[in-house]
């Protein structure tokens, strides 16, 4: 089976690279090699290749950014997908698309279905949106989406590399303890994309770790791993804050922990724990 990565060089690209099954041949792109944005470019390069399935990992996630360059996120979250989903249906291939959790407005304190009404509060949650319906429009009944969230890795920059850092260069640290979500770990996700590849799955589907966390709560985690595993000398203050305290340009939701039942169900791939995970992660930078 030939399966084509767009956007490879990102968190999640570069797990599933790690990750492929035996039988499969990977086409890994990314700008320039790929660009998504132009779908002269996108048609001429899938034909070209003639991929049994296609995984969009590209997307535009700088979230602050986005409240003030909101058509190059729409370029790439809305049209880029909307191209790739075309090419899709033109070869006769099945696609994966990559969503957010930032698609729902986070006022609740339950995990959120699927199939939940979305009701986004960010340019960045918008234009994901408008990507996740525009693929449903081309590719109908077998659109495939999987949202995610708070995604780290080894590979590029993220939450934890960001807090190792700082725990490095800093005395104390002040870090958000009212938004709520699950983090999770790039490989446990490139994993479950694979499954939903083999399962051949079709319709909208979430996938994190499992558990329920604070950014407060992951960074304190962050910091105790990263001495148990020699990365850091020691655990430094972590001071919890509310939002309010730590204004940025686009808002985030509040509550975005992700309900992975359905997928579970359908594959039979239970999510493990985020701070196992997390524990992994560590180790493998150490």
């Amino acid at each position: 089976m030939k399966v084509l990565i767009a956007g490879s060089n990102g968190q999640l690209g570069w797990e599933l690279n790690r990750t492929c099954p035996d039988g499969h041949k990977i086409i890994s792109l990314d700008y320039p090699g790929i660009d998504i944005c132009d779908n002269a470019s996108v048609s001429g390069i899938l034909k070209k290749y003639k991929p049994d399935w296609i995984i969009n990992c590209a997307a535009y996630t700088n979230v602050d950014k986005a409240e003030t360059d909101e058509a190059a996120a729409r370029a790439v979250n809305c049209e880029g997908a909307a191209n790739l989903a075309g090419g899709a249906l033109a070869i006769n291939a099945r696609m994966v698309h990559i969503s957010t959790d930032f698609v729902f407005n986070g006022n609740t304190a339950k995990p959120w279905w699927p199939y939940d009404i979305p009701d986004p509060c960010s340019v960045y949650g918008k234009t994901k949106l408008e990507g996740e319906k525009s693929v449903q429009d081309i590719l109908k009944n077998e659109a495939l989406i999987i949202r995610t969230a708070w995604l780290y890795s080894v590979h590029g920059n993220n939450f934890v590399h960001t807090m190792i850092r700082l725990m490095k260069e800093k005395d104390t640290l002040n870090v958000i303890y009212d938004q709520i979500g699950t983090p999770c770990w790039a490989k446990g996700l490139a994993r479950a994309v694979w499954e939903a590849v083999k399962f051949n799955l079709k319709g909208i589907f979430h996938w994190t770790d499992a558990g329920v966390a604070s950014w407060y709560d992951f960074a304190v985690a962050i910091g105790e791993e990263a001495v148990a595993a020699g990365l850091i000398k020691k655990e430094i203050p972590i001071v919890p804050i509310p939002s309010e305290k730590y204004p940025a340009p686009a808002q985030r939701p509040n509550f975005s922990v992700l309900d992975k039942t359905g997928f579970t169900a359908a594959t039979g791939m239970m999510p493990e724990h985020w701070r196992k995970q997390l524990r992994k992660m560590i180790k493998e930078i150490s």
